[in-house]
């Protein structure tokens, strides 16, 4: 079996959530940053804002990191 990442934040949707998988199961539909790290927290990660940006520890899929958006704000 492939390792992979424990958590995965999966592409934007239209509304702008990206939702959120650890160790393969669900845990909701995070919107900013701060949702995300709760839901990390919630899951028994206490330092979570320190692992947004580790990439073995996150996958964000389908839009970078920190993006929420589907598509970028027009100016």
């Amino acid at each position: 079996m492939a390792w992979q990442t424990p958590i995965i934040v999966h592409p934007p949707a239209s509304d702008g959530g990206r939702r959120v998988t650890v160790r393969g199961r669900p845990v909701g539909v995070a919107h900013d940053d701060r949702e995300l790290v709760e839901f990390l927290r919630r899951t028994g990660l206490g330092d979570a804002d320190m692992v947004l940006d580790d990439p073995h520890l996150v996958e964000w899929r389908g839009g970078g990191p920190h993006v929420w958006a589907a598509t970028p704000p027009t100016p």
